[in-house]
């Protein structure tokens, strides 16, 4: 079994992904698929699974092949299955004990297997899907961010069952320090040259090799830099000369200029120095949000309960807790998205909200960047495209649509929303999940400086405690406590 890629070249419009790659899997070989936010990780994927068709180039794919992607809203197979049974199991071969400790692991023990799974959120579809896909064991699994939705012990978990898997195993993954003993193979898509770039050997040998490779790019720019400032004083100098041969010189000159500006390599993000900042935050009440007593179910399932919650002016507050036990719910409770069963929320009018949430609810996928963000800010697009710019959203990639963004880009466009305008309470739902290490520094050293009140979920350790917090809530015990050293251990715990 093994996929063959040959001379393959794809575009997304004008911007090109790739250029005449050529590599091979081989049988049972498990590769870690790496890039930055945007390179076309996941749309490589698609590509082996035909749903989308190179530019040039051949994919010859041997054997059986399934691909469970970041993100599963619309899953026609899903959508059609009459329970959650009917969709992880639809050979009917398996007994309950054994898909119930799958989905343990996974972290959604309680599921009702006759509810249909059209019921439940993005992250949980995700995990159905990626069940699906492990109880069929096709000969080449694809697995992109199999560990997003998910806490650190069922990331650990995941990742110490897909070292095991039997066959071919293709993964995009930020978690691949978790796998790394298993992995024996990397395959890099360098954003800069449109090519891949092969790595023998584990993850971590892979980041050893590709820090000296970025190393000896730096320097290389640093001097070709030097030689083009240097020719541009040269230039100057010349500019007086009007004779035939003088004006021959200058535009020799001006074209070799020319050329090695053209020439000269974009730098990678992990030796670029990347700088985001927050608006000053406007100015707030003393109480920004107060929810008394409120209680909400879903079915049978009770979410909370009579749960008292107030966020005051400049207050940071990690919220803590497992999955599934309604930090999601209780956030859009206070935000107003949906309505308390009993109880009241009381809100603030001087409060300005700067919302990120996981699953991107919010945005219109159908929309180009561009014209979100001009909606999303009110903004001139005088002022969009040079913002976006900042983010990486540059050229043609502004009037790309939302919905064939990456996770990681929408993730980016979320944080550039944010950064556009002075939110005095920010509410930020796991906002690492999609980007990779450095993207997650970058926004980590916005959010640090910013001077506002601050709400955030995540299962990042280091993220939380760089951030500071002064107070916890803890669920499912619904406490409010002042934050301790102690507390930072649990977010990797939890």
């Amino acid at each position: 079994m093994s996929v063959r890629v040959t001379n393959l070249s794809f575009s997304y419009g004008e911007k090109p992904l790739l250029i005449g790659a050529n590599f091979r899997i081989e049988d049972g070989q498990k590769v870690g698929l790496v890039g930055e936010n945007g390179t076309g990780k996941s749309t490589l994927l698609k590509l082996f699974m035909g749903e989308e068709y190179p530019d040039e180039g051949a994919i010859t794919v041997n054997g059986t092949m399934e691909l469970v992607p970041q993100e599963v809203k619309r899953d026609p197979i899903l959508d059609k299955a009459r329970s959650v049974m009917e969709y992880v199991n639809p050979e009917g071969k398996l007994e309950e004990h054994e898909i119930r400790k799958l989905f343990s692991g996974l972290g959604v023990p309680q599921i009702d297997l006759n509810s249909k799974p059209t019921e439940y959120s993005g992250g949980v579809k995700t995990k159905f899907a990626l069940a699906r896909a492990l109880f069929k064991e096709p000969d080449i699994l694809l697995l992109d961010e199999p560990t997003n939705f998910m806490d650190i012990e069922g990331k650990a978990w995941v990742m110490g069952l897909l070292a095991q898997y039997p066959k071919t195993l293709i993964l995009i993954s930020h978690d691949l320090g978790l796998m790394d003993h298993a992995i024996d193979r990397v395959i890099y898509v360098n954003k800069h040259k449109h090519q891949i770039e092969e790595y023998k050997g584990n993850y971590t040998q892979y980041k050893r090799l590709q820090k000296e490779a970025e190393e000896l790019l730096k320097s290389k720019v640093e001097a070709e830099a030097k030689h083009i400032k240097s020719m541009e004083k040269g230039y100057k100098k010349i500019q007086g000369y009007t004779s035939k041969k003088g004006v021959k010189v200058k535009v020799k000159l001006k074209e070799r200029i020319r050329l090695a500006k053209e020439n000269l390599p974009e730098l990678p993000p992990a030796v670029r120095s990347i700088k985001i900042q927050l608006p000053e935050p406007a100015r707030s009440g003393e109480v920004l949000i107060t929810a008394r007593s409120i209680s909400k179910s879903f079915g049978s399932l009770n979410i909370m309960k009579d749960l008292d919650f107030t966020i005051r002016r400049g207050e940071r507050i990690a919220l803590l807790g497992p999955n599934g036990v309604g930090k999601s719910t209780l956030i859009k409770l206070l935000i107003g998205q949906i309505k308390p069963d009993k109880g009241v929320v009381e809100w603030n009018p001087m409060n300005k909200l700067g919302y990120y949430s996981q699953e991107f609810e919010d945005f219109d996928m159908e929309q180009s960047v561009i014209k979100l963000f001009e909606e999303k800010c009110h903004r001139m697009e005088s002022f969009c495209r040079p913002f976006l710019g900042k983010f990486n959203f540059l050229a043609n990639k502004v009037n790309q649509k939302v919905g064939t963004l990456s996770g990681g880009e929408k993730t980016r466009l979320s944080i550039a929303m944010l950064c556009s305008t002075d939110a005095n309470l920010l509410i930020l739902d796991e906002p690492t999940t999609y980007l990779d290490v450095m993207s997650q520094r970058v926004i980590l050293d916005a959010l640090k400086s910013y001077k506002g009140t601050m709400l955030i979920v995540s299962h990042t350790e280091d993220f939380i405690k760089e951030l500071k917090p002064e107070k916890v809530f803890l669920m499912p015990e619904a406490k409010m406590d002042f934050w301790r050293e102690d507390y930072g251990e649990m977010v990797g715990e939890i």
